[in-house]
Order: C-alpha cells, then sequence, then structure tokens
C-alpha cells in the first residue's frame, strides 16, 4: 500500500498559515522527577511526550501535590503539547493533544500551544507527519541535547485546509482509531485466555480427562527437523511473479502477513524441494525480530535466508507450533540471540530447545484441539487489526497531505 510521504500537490483551497496566528505558545515551568508523587494532580514531562503518548494524551502517568502547583504551567483540554528537548532530532518537537477535562500542569521543557479557530487533534496528527514534522525537525538546535523554541515555532508557516475539512478529517482517522482500540480489547482478552489455558495444558499442570501417562523431555531436534531458507537474488525479483519470496518481515508473531511481496517467476535451479513451502508449514524469524512463528498460509510460496522451516516429526504437528508460540520458547530464543546491531539465532540455538511432551498421540492431539481453536480466533483478529492500521497509515499520509480529500457532506460514520 503506497503512501505520500510529503505534501506535493497542495490543494488550492489550502491556506499557507502561521502558527502563531491560530493559536497562543507558551512554556511550561519546572517539575523535577522528586517532586512527582504517586497521586494528587495531572503532572506531564517533556520526556513522556516521546516515551508514552501518541499524537493523543487521554492518560497520565505523573502527578504533583498541591505545593508544586505555583511553580508550574497550567494547561487545558485542547492544549496541543510539545517536546522543547531530545536526545535526537527524531525525537525534537514530537506532540500530543491533551484530551482530559481535568486539569493538569506542563513541566520544564513542555512548549504549549492553545490553537485558537483550529482542531487541535488535526493539527497534532498534522505536526506530527508530513510538512509539519519535516519543518519542526529543521528547528532542531544543540548537539548532545537538541532544543527547539517557542519563538521559532511561531514563525511556522504551513498549509492548512479551512476548519471544517480539519474536522473531517479528523472524524475519519478517530473511526479508524476507535476500530483499532476495540480490536486492541478483544485481542488482548482472547489471549488472557489462551495463556491461562497453554500454562495449564502445555506444562501438564492440569490434564484431560482420560490421560495419567507420564510426560517425557525433550529437545525441539529429537521431534523435529529444520530446514533453512535459500538466498534469492534480487536482481531475479520481478513484480507480479508467480512465487512469493518468504522473508522474516513476513513471519509475524502468530501469523503470516503478506503486503507487497517480493517476487520472481522462475525457481533457481538449485533450489530445494523442502524450500518450497506448502500451507501448514511451520516458519520461524531467525534474524531481528527473533523466535516469532507463524504457519504458511498462502500458495506458491518459496522459504528465504534467515527465515527457517521446522518440521515436525515424532510430535503432533498442531501441538509443535502451540510449544513453539508459547512465550517461553520466544523468550528463550531471544535471550540465545547472537549479534551486535541485529540480533541472530542459528540452528543449534533452535534445535536445543527443551520442553515436556505428552507421551501418547492422543493426548497431544486432544491438547491441541482445544488450543487451536483458542489460537486461530486470535490470529484472525490480529490479521484484521494489521491490515486497518494499514489503512490508517495510508489514510494519514494522504488525508494531512490533500492528496485524499473528504466530501463536505461527510458525517460520521463507522467501519
Amino acid at each position: 500500500m503506497k503512501t505520500n510521504q510529503l505534501q506535493k500537490n497542495i490543494p488550492k483551497e489550502w491556506q499557507l498559515t502561521k502558527l502563531a496566528d491560530i493559536g497562543v505558545f507558551s512554556k511550561g515551568a519546572g517539575i523535577a522527577k522528586e517532586e512527582l508523587s504517586e497521586n494528587g494532580h495531572n503532572a506531564i514531562r517533556y520526556g513522556e511526550l516521546y516515551t508514552r503518548y501518541n499524537v493523543k494524551i487521554n492518560k497520565i502517568y505523573s502527578f504533583i501535590s498541591d505545593k508544586i502547583i505555583p511553580l508550574t504551567k497550567k494547561i487545558k483540554y485542547g492544549d496541543i503539547l510539545f517536546a522543547g528537548s531530545g536526545e535526537t532530532i527524531d525525537e525534537i518537537g514530537k506532540s500530543a493533544t491533551y484530551l482530559l477535562k481535568e486539569d493538569c500542569y506542563a513541566g520544564g521543557d513542555v512548549i504549549i500551544f492553545s490553537p485558537k479557530n483550529a482542531n487541535s487533534l488535526f493539527l497534532s496528527y498534522f505536526l506530527n507527519f508530513g510538512e509539519g514534522r519535516k519543518k519542526l525537525r529543521e528547528l532542531g538546535q544543540g548537539q548532545s541535547i537538541v532544543h527547539i523554541y517557542k519563538s521559532d515555532m511561531e514563525e511556522i508557516k504551513l498549509h492548512l485546509p479551512h476548519l471544517p475539512e480539519q474536522n473531517r478529517i479528523v472524524s475519519v482517522l478517530e473511526t479508524w482509531d476507535k476500530a483499532i482500540e476495540n480490536l486492541n480489547k478483544k485481542i488482548e482478552i482472547k489471549k488472557q485466555i489462551k495463556k491461562s489455558l497453554m500454562q495449564d495444558l502445555l506444562t501438564g499442570k492440569k490434564r484431560l480427562a482420560g490421560f495419567k501417562d507420564k510426560w517425557e523431555t525433550k529437545t525441539l531436534g529429537d521431534v523435529s527437523d529444520f530446514i533453512n531458507g535459500y538466498t534469492f537474488k534480487s536482481g531475479n525479483y520481478v513484480d507480479g511473479g508467480k512465487y512469493k519470496i518468504i522473508t522474516i518481515a513476513n513471519v509475524q508473531d502468530g501469523f503470516m502477513f503478506i503486503d507487497e511481496p517480493k517476487t520472481i517467476n522462475e525457481l533457481p535451479f538449485n533450489v530445494s524441494k523442502e524450500q518450497i513451502l506448502k500451507k501448514g508449514d511451520i516458519l520461524i524469524s531467525m534474524t531481528g525480530n527473533v523466535g516469532r512463528v507463524c504457519v504458511v498460509d498462502h500458495d506458491n510460496c518459496l522459504l528465504n535466508q534467515r527465515v527457517g522451516k521446522i518440521v515436525a516429526k515424532d510430535i503432533h504437528k498442531e501441538l509443535l507450533y502451540l510449544f513453539l508460540y508459547d512465550r517461553r520458547f520466544l523468550y528463550q530464543m531471544i535471550g540465545s540471540a547472537q549479534g551486535g546491531a541485529q540480533a541472530n539465532l542459528s540452528t543449534e540455538d533452535i534445535k536445543e530447545y527443551i520442553f515436556d511432551l505428552p507421551k501418547t498421540k492422543e493426548e497431544q492431539i486432544a491438547i491441541s484441539d482445544i488450543l487451536t481453536t483458542a489460537d486461530k480466533e486470535i490470529t484472525e483478529l490480529e490479521k484484521k487489526l494489521l491490515i486497518i492500521k494499514n489503512q490508517k497509515k495510508y489514510l494519514l499520509n494522504n488525508l494531512i497531505t490533500g492528496a485524499i480529500r473528504t466530501p463536505a457532506l461527510l458525517n460520521n460514520f463507522k467501519l
């Protein structure tokens, strides 16, 4: 899904506007870390703007007592807060809109912008991406610590739509945000249910009725074979080819996601039959976000380097996948990964994983049937979530650049 990163063809209705003409800038006052309390009045320090908040502030993590209030600056609903200091240019000027009705107080190095005749949330989106973000980065000054100053921000000029279009853009983006929020809640509930089931059933803590045999301790190498990927040459890639090259980016946590894959038309003469994937094959990421596993669910897929295929040998295939998807496996793989700038797993790291296994295939199948049903529900929700997040990213980049326009009669709608 292609996106416009910067504004190119500015709509003629959008006006070049100086920020000082549509709002008032002010500065927070110092709140030292030791002045924070466990409860009291809402407070925001500049560091939280690039560690805890993203565009919107609808939950507060810091508080101050009554005696600190006179030393601070009060903010109100709809104010946009900017990080005035940061360690890198990428951090400087990151902003979020305060969307709580309760009083709140801003610490030092927080720059406060109180908009007038503008949609605060639209401006927060606009200033964190595209043209707005680019201009804020350009204002950053300093080496070890980068600063941005309100006097410079007042002079920023941006091409902005009129208020009605700002409101429509926010309405669209908020619709996607609400869908993302609801899906995240559903996924979290499903995961908690599945986590409890896995802790009980994959450890033998609770046994299913009719099974009493003692479990056996095995390594992953005892019960499965491991296939490494093929080193495909990028020069052979074509658009819309017959075969999809499955890379580590396609191996998500519990599902395979393919969006504009790398493809080829002809199989290399020396690719092995084991590297030609089939639906149901189990894959593992071996570089970067190591230890993620998924099951192949597309046709005509090929196994790329740094993606491994794990083939069940003396274990029920579905149960093998569940042991691999268990967080204990993921955490051990992360701990075993070697490398400096980028984590890497070896074949031996994976094959040496130790776990206890039900002795009979009947018990293995019974356990996997219960957990697979729960896993499929989560996987489908996560696929939908990733699609909606990509849709929002596409809309965000194109709505704030004017590449996509909202109709004047747009009303609130639901996905």
